[in-house]
């Protein structure tokens, strides 16, 4: 029996496969609890770097694992509460990880599998990839993922979509902002390596902390707190080991230290 998590390291970077070939990487409960288990311990390793979603086979994944969806329907409402909140864990962790990470998507990413996409930093895609929410055809609704899904595509876009669960293309994908990035098929890895290279000549702390001054600049509603805060945040960069390092770096005209890459 395959294992339905593969973990690959690289270097600093970490590539979380999502191997349910057969089942087009549709999650249950255990692939879940696996996931969310192996982002957290990638974000306590400061030797990893960036942490890379991807799926074996034809897809990225598909969503919910019908069999595992049939016996939550037979559950109680409280078990249901309970599944729900697992996979709401998953999201969060992702979407917080203190470290950059990003979606390499082929193939179908349907439902949960749309949650992965929109929780990750870099997004990048094949343009034969197909996206769909489709839970509205179930007679449910994408509610876990809403708030990455409508943080990535926009409240305008969501709408739409959660509404009437329709699939989508790469090229919509691409418009409404779901993903960052679109290659032939044969040149996603080519484009992954590419943002890992750029990650890699990037602070790590710089880059770890990125998404978390965007957080603080859109959940701001005082301006004058918000500038003490980035202020303060742009000093202690500056006056950090790897501030000095970067500076002191650009003056020089070399690299700096963290650089793995020539």
């Amino acid at each position: 029996m395959n294992d339905a998590l593969q973990i690959e390291r690289r270097g600093a970077v970490l590539t979380l496969w999502l191997n349910r070939p057969e089942l087009h990487n549709a999650f249950d409960a255990s692939l879940i609890a696996r996931l969310t288990a192996a982002l957290e311990a990638a974000g306590r390793d400061d030797s990893v770097r960036a942490v890379v979603v991807a799926g074996h086979g034809a897809s990225f994944s598909a969503g919910a694992d019908m069999q595992w969806m049939r016996g939550m329907a037979a559950a109680s409402e409280a078990d249901n509460r309970e599944d729900s909140l697992a996979l709401a864990r998953l999201m969060r962790t992702l979407d917080e990880l203190p470290k950059p990470t990003l979606a390499r998507v082929h193939g179908a990413a349907f439902g949960g599998g749309v949650g992965l996409v929109a929780c990750c930093d870099i997004a990048i895609a094949s343009t034969s990839a197909r996206f769909g929410l489709t839970e509205s055809r179930l007679g449910l609704l994408p509610a876990v993922i809403s708030p990455y899904v409508i943080e990535a595509i926009g409240p305008r876009q969501a709408r739409r979509w959660f509404a009437t669960g329709e699939h989508f293309d790469a090229d919509t994908a691409l418009r409404i902002g779901l993903v960052h990035q679109l290659v032939e098929p044969e040149r996603l890895d080519e484009a992954l390596e590419r943002q890992l290279a750029l990650l890699d000549k990037a602070g790590p702390i710089a880059s770890s902390t990125a998404k978390q001054l965007v957080r603080q600049v859109r959940d701001s509603h005082d301006r004058d707190a918000l500038d003490r805060d980035n202020a303060a945040l742009i000093a202690r960069l500056r006056v950090s080991a790897e501030g000095q390092e970067g500076l002191g770096a650009f003056l020089d005209k070399r690299a700096p230290h963290w650089v793995t890459e020539a």
